[in-house]
């Protein structure tokens, strides 16, 4: 074998194991990548039941009912859409009608989202990034300065 055809394999085998080795990372992590999307998105794309993702918007005023067992239910809004989200657990403080929420959970065959994490807005100021990015798109973005996203 000359020189050039043991280099030529070499970076053959090495292409070859670095492709093998990206396949398996992401065949790994396909589990733990979760999507973001607005309730616009989902109603005019749709989302297969079952597909976890993070539900990002405002809770839709006079929308909270709390049930027994530590069960609440409430509707996140954007400009053009709504959709249905069910929470068994606590809510943090700052959780309330009018205000930015994202909810991580999945969505059933009904079309009401199951939420085992809600994330509400932290203070004044802050905002996930893809929340505020939907609403300034939507022109319902309410925040203050140049940069209302938390990196001021």
């Amino acid at each position: 074998m000359t020189r050039k055809q043991r280099r030529l394999t070499l970076i053959g085998t090495g292409l070859t194991i670095f492709a093998a080795a990206l396949g398996l990372v992401s065949f790994a992590m396909r589990d733990t990548i979760v999507f973001f999307r607005t309730p616009s998105e989902i109603q005019a794309n749709g989302v297969a039941p079952g597909t976890r993702f993070r539900l990002g918007g405002l809770v839709q005023e006079a929308s909270v009912h709390r049930g027994g067992d530590q069960t609440i239910a409430f509707r996140v809004a954007d400009a053009n859409g709504v959709v249905s989200v069910q929470y068994r657990g606590l809510l943090p403080d700052l959780f309330r009608e009018g205000q930015g929420v994202v909810a991580e959970g999945v969505l059933d065959a009904a079309g009401i989202f199951k939420a085992d994490a809600v994330l509400a807005k932290h203070d004044e100021n802050y905002m996930p990034r893809e929340v505020a990015d939907a609403l300034k798109k939507q022109g319902h973005w309410q925040g203050e300065g140049p940069s209302a996203t938390g990196s001021q």
